[in-house]
């Protein structure tokens, strides 16, 4: 049977199922819209079918009408609460509008819902996005420990007066959406904390909640990627030296090297003919892309011209090689103090307890350790975001 979370809050526990509102969840439920926590393990998300679209990207045509009756209703129900400032997060939506309303509206929700379960492919990479949803949804639900004094001594700068202003309308959480891009690189929905674009400066605002942040990070992932997808081993030592000394051979420094075959990897147009006979990107896109489609070997399949084939090729297979490391860390803390704190591009912050301090060789491990080989990596720690030190 199909059925939908009322409200997903830990004291608001109806469901909508069969014509009906439930205060406990029933048997033989079988499939909703979005993820939601403690729900059974068998249950479908068709949210995961159609790859983050909305419910009106995916409304059939004989159910338009009643759906858009139904979320314009929505729509004023909630603009209603913002006018009269009602907290959401204080009250049960369901508490709210009326039982009429909730049937009308779950009820034509269900129905796209099983219109997606039954005539969308279940993508390949499904237990994987569904994992991913479960790890968002607990960063989601841990509040970050901010820490505005940090910005005082900032606060001439109308760039900092204004990051404070924004600051405000911001929740005091990571909210990422994990369709948000055709890659699958993470991006953070509105409203969310910005932690994807939140300036180097202003990191010292944010403290762990638990003892320390540790930080691991990859050594120069998306070349590491692109020498794995054509099948080489990976370099021991930081590769940007390594490209210096062996593809350059000495003749520039690890920063004019780093520059140069940036430079070249993502410019499908360079013709450095020393890059060129180190790294095949000729050969690993003719593999990958069939003119069209890209398709990874986490199985995305992504729309590219042969512009931007090996970009996408690269940056969504190293995308899904970091979040497959996180969802790895994040079972390795599972009923520990320590947790995942949150996910920059290619690498992962640890909230981290004291308590847990016997994990730490096996969390680095487990982070270089990566379906393609062991990668390089480093290791920072620091009692902010912002001050964070070397220690591997």
């Amino acid at each position: 049977m199909i059925f939908q979370v009322l409200d997903d809050k830990k004291e608001c526990k109806k469901i909508y199922c069969a014509g009906k509102i439930h205060n406990e969840l029933v048997e033989g439920l079988t499939g909703t819209w979005k993820f939601a926590k403690n729900l059974p393990s068998e249950t479908e998300y068709a949210h995961l079918y159609c790859a983050g679209k909305t419910l009106s990207d995916v409304c059939p045509d004989f159910l338009q009408n009643e759906w858009g009756q139904s979320s314009n209703k929505l729509k004023a129900y909630l603009n209603s609460f913002m006018q009269a400032k009602i907290d959401l997060n204080q009250h049960c939506f369901y508490d709210l509008v009326p039982e009429h309303f909730l049937l009308d509206f779950y009820k034509v929700k269900s129905e796209i819902t099983n219109h997606v379960i039954r005539n969308y492919h279940k993508p390949k990479n499904y237990d994987f996005l569904l994992e991913l949803s479960g790890e968002v949804e607990k960063i989601k639900n841990r509040p970050l420990n901010i820490n505005i004094s940090k910005l005082n001594e900032h606060k001439h700068s109308i760039v900092t007066r204004n990051f404070l202003k924004k600051l405000k309308k911001t929740k005091s959480y990571i909210d990422y959406n994990i369709f948000g891009t055709k890659t699958g690189r993470l991006t953070t929905k509105p409203g969310s904390f910005p932690i994807l674009t939140l300036n180097k400066e202003y990191r010292n605002i944010l403290k762990p909640n638990n003892d320390l942040y540790v930080e691991l990070d990859f050594n120069a992932a998306e070349l590491r990627t692109l020498l794995a997808l054509m099948g080489k081993e990976q370099p021991k030592e930081d590769i940007h030296e390594w490209n210096a000394k062996n593809i350059f051979h000495g003749l520039q420094s690890r920063k004019e090297a780093k520059e140069r075959i940036f430079a070249w990897l993502y410019n499908p147009e360079s013709k450095d003919h020393l890059a060129n006979r180190a790294y095949d990107k000729t050969s690993v896109k003719e593999k990958y892309w069939d003119g069209k489609i890209v398709t990874t070997p986490y199985d995305r399949q992504i729309e590219a011209d042969e512009f931007h084939a090996l970009n996408y090729l690269i940056q969504s297979t190293t995308s899904d090689l970091v979040l497959r490391q996180m969802i790895k860390i994040a079972n390795l803390l599972e009923d520990k103090k320590s947790y995942i704190a949150f996910v920059i591009h290619d690498s992962i912050v640890i909230d981290f307890a004291e308590e847990d301090k016997e994990l730490i060789p096996d969390i680095i491990t487990a982070f270089k350790k990566t379906d393609f080989g062991e990668y390089r990596a480093s290791v920072h720690t620091g009692k902010n975001f912002g001050e964070l030190k070397k220690i591997i």
